[in-house]
């Protein structure tokens, strides 16, 4: 490890600390002096709820911040090599604040058996004190990458192997300030003749082809013995990085994948959405719905539902999905002698320009997706969500192939990225691509996104087949 990461790593301790003290100290001046940050409360005289100074750094401020550096801990605020991009930083900061707020007010209430003496001082407190430390670890960070420009605790990687360094990873190793590419060596074998030249200066070696062989095997030893870092690059899954985590089965660390960011706590998420969408969807338009369904018996004979068995999550079993009806009473039948009139000749799918079979107010349903409409119901079930790939006709799965079957591993949608992408227009593997960058890339933002794009595309009613 670089003396720099240790020295910044420690350092943001005391530094912490003297922020978290300096907080406490100007939130004592600011109620001392009646300063009041929170327009709207109202001020007692100091007198009566603040106590003299001594007092006040022995009971509070000392054990203030001692605590705020075990709670900080505690989150793992205090690793010697941060990972943590800024945001999260900033989140953990925040966390940390409240949790010490908490712990402060419970000593108070549940040990002193009394409450805290100034409430407006416990708030400007709990600002300053997160204010101060982000502060602090900002100042830490623009120095440390102040010498990492000129420098000082940068580290040298050299990768090795048959196969080339990723182009991200390179452009990741070029653009970090913390790392400096040295550049690439053949296999391995050849530091068994000629071993590295200046390995001192070599703090990390990043194998791209790691195998159990004997030259992986010496490569580790090599490290080992000139006390370099090893890493490599897994052999499978690295176009899907961030899907790849670390776990242990007992002592024994192992790589996991997970198909979709849709996991635990996101599909818990995402269920809470759909429910709580589309019943307040379903309530709204029921007046529309009632309307269109009068409109489509004035139009044409034949119910005003349409059901169609689709493949669903998992391709388990078949879900029924329901639409309202936009072709005629006897349409399925009638898609047999059609089949040779498909404009989509790249994919499974059957979709047909000017079809016959469409209804005139059928046709105006479909421009501006009005026979989706029903589908909320199905949201509501569990059969689909509100954003995810379209379900498709068992025949048309049948179809599929195995790399096009990705897309079966969340549940489809009434809309997605596909669909704001160009709708029937988009040749079948662009679909397919971006329907797996959606399930690979997840998450509840990109949801909000796609549902707020899904209006101004059906309002512009371009590729609705």
């Amino acid at each position: 490890m670089k003396r720099s990461e240790l020295f910044f790593g420690i350092a943001r301790i005391p530094a912490d600390a003297v922020a978290v003290a300096c907080a406490l100290f100007l939130a004592y001046f600011f109620r001392l002096h009646t300063i009041d940050l929170l327009p709207g409360i109202q001020l007692l005289d100091p007198a009566r709820t603040l106590p003299d100074l001594p007092y006040y750094v022995n009971v509070f401020l000392l054990r203030g911040v001692v605590l705020f550096i075990l709670i900080a801990a505690g989150l793992k605020l205090y690793l010697i090599r941060m990972t943590l991009g800024f945001f999260r930083e900033e989140a953990r900061i925040i966390l940390t604040t409240i949790v010490w707020v908490g712990a402060i007010m419970g000593w108070f209430f549940f040990v002193r058996k009394q409450l805290f003496f100034s409430r407006i001082l416990l708030l400007h407190a709990t600002l300053f004190v997160a204010l101060f430390v982000s502060f602090g670890r900002m100042l830490l960070t623009l120095l440390q990458r102040a010498l990492l420009r000129r420098g000082v605790g940068v580290r040298m990687v050299l990768s090795i192997g048959t196969e080339p360094l990723p182009a991200a990873v390179h452009t990741f190793l070029q653009r970090d300030p913390r790392y400096r590419y040295l550049g690439h060596l053949p296999p391995v074998g050849g530091l068994r003749a000629t071993p590295l030249r200046d390995h001192h200066s070599v703090d990390l070696i990043l194998q791209t082809d790691p195998n159990n062989s004997d030259e992986t095997n010496f490569l580790i030893d090599f490290c080992r013995s000139h006390h370099i870092g090893y890493a490599f690059l897994p052999p499978v899954l690295i176009d899907v990085p961030h899907l790849l985590s670390v776990h242990r089965f007992g002592p024994v660390p192992v790589l996991r994948f997970r198909p979709t960011p849709l996991d635990g706590w996101g599909a818990v998420m995402k269920r809470i959405g759909d429910i709580f969408l589309s019943l307040f969807f379903l309530i709204l338009l029921a007046p529309l719905f009632l309307l269109l369904a009068i409109l489509i018996k004035v139009d044409s004979r034949g119910p005003v539902f349409y059901r169609s068995k689709r493949i669903g999550q998992g391709q388990t079993n078949p879900i029924t999905i329901l639409k309202f009806r936009s072709m005629v009473k006897n349409a399925d039948g009638l898609k047999e002698t059609l089949m040779d009139q498909s404009h989509r000749s790249d994919g499974p799918l059957f979709k047909m320009k000017n079809d016959p079979r469409i209804t005139r107010f059928g046709k105006f349903l479909r421009r501006l997706s009005l026979d989706e409409l029903p589908q909320l119901w199905n949201i509501l079930k569990g059969d689909l969500s509100l954003v995810g790939p379209r379900p498709h006709l068992l025949e048309e799965v049948q179809k599929y192939t195995d790399f096009q079957q990705r897309v079966f591993a969340v549940k489809p949608g009434l809309t997605g990225l596909a669909q704001i992408s160009g709708r029937s227009n988009l040749p079948f593997s662009e679909e397919v691509r971006l329907d797996l960058r959606y399930i690979e890339e997840w998450s509840p933002w990109l949801d909000l996104w796609i549902l707020w794009r899904t209006v101004g595309v059906v309002l512009e009613g371009k590729g609705a087949d």
